[in-house]
């Protein structure tokens, strides 16, 4: 089959469908012209990330597409359920970037409990001049260590965060309506292993009682609103690091104007790729341009990951 990997794909993935005898374009080619190019070169099979969109109109204007592949876990941008009713397989790979997702969670709350978005911005400009100031500035900072995390979504990627803080010295917390089994297994460099459990909790419980709550759910409904913000431990920190849209923007923006939260990170924003200016600028926030999946280890397994579907199911 001829696959087009129209966002990339890592080498790995690349060289095991070639040696499956599959044919891999990796030529980027513009939304506008992607129906006339795949019609053009006979393209089998639309692997995509989350730059290309694969709509309805594109399925219809395809009709030799047989397969579509999201390197990654959601899949907003394809119109799922219409491309199976014409025929088109459609499939992701939503365990391979669970731990990169996890690992820049606690990125940016290491961060900010130690005030790092802040002084990585003062630094520079002041810190020739009044370094004992700042250093007096950012010298109260806080410890992971003993915090209770609120998990909202315990699927993969809530699991992987579960594992990750646990190690960490935190105390686990979940709320997923769908989820009644909380327990998780954190592997070990060496070989052994520990299972623990989180705690489920209902919202309301886990927002009130959490240091920190970190989002990890799918679609892009509203979550976190301004009701539940207000219902957060005071002082608490916010991570969303799955869709824009599942926190409320505004709210957020008031709830950290007005103190009731210290801080929060985002990865994904309501108007990707365009975020709003107040939250660019703000103090209070840690940002990240949606790279939650985006490191080397995490593209090589989602490539040979689509690699391996493709060639089951080709």
């Amino acid at each position: 089959m001829k696959i087009l990997a129209n966002d990339g794909i890592a080498p790995s993935g690349q060289t095991k469908l070639e040696a499956a005898g599959h044919s891999v374009l990796t030529t980027k080619v513009a939304q506008e012209q992607l129906a006339d190019f795949i019609n053009q070169e006979s393209v089998d099979v639309l692997l995509v990330r989350s730059a290309t969109t694969a709509r309805a109109a594109l399925v219809d204007a395809c009709p030799g597409l047989k397969m579509i592949g999201r390197g990654g876990v959601g899949m907003d941008n394809i119109d799922v359920d219409y491309a199976q009713s014409k025929g088109v397989t459609v499939f992701n790979t939503p365990a391979a970037s669970s731990e990169s997702v996890a690992e820049l969670v606690f990125a940016h709350l290491s961060g900010l409990l130690r005030f790092l978005p802040d002084s990585n911005r003062s630094m520079p400009l002041d810190g020739d001049s009044q370094f004992e100031g700042l250093k007096k500035a950012y010298a109260k900072g806080s410890e992971l260590r003993g915090k209770v995390i609120g998990i909202i979504g315990f699927g993969r990627i809530g699991r992987a965060v579960a594992r990750q803080g646990f190690g960490l010295g935190m105390h686990i917390a979940a709320h997923d309506p769908s989820v009644t089994d909380g327990s998780f297994e954190v592997q070990f460099a060496d070989g052994q292993s520990l299972k623990s459990s989180a705690k489920m909790m209902g919202l309301n419980e886990l927002l009130s009682t959490c240091d920190v709550v970190t989002v990890h759910v799918g679609g892009r409904s509203e979550v976190l609103g301004a009701t539940e913000l207000a219902a957060m431990k005071k002082g608490a920190y916010l991570i969303n690091a799955a869709r824009g849209g599942v926190v409320n923007e505004e709210a957020l923006l008031n709830a950290l104007d007005a103190e009731l939260l210290a801080g929060a990170a985002l990865d994904v924003f309501t108007n990707e790729p365009n975020p709003h200016v107040n939250l660019l600028m703000h103090p209070k926030l840690s940002l990240t341009p949606h790279i939650g999946a985006a490191t080397e280890e995490a593209q090589d397994r989602i490539s040979a990951e689509l690699a391996d579907l493709i060639i089951a199911k080709g």
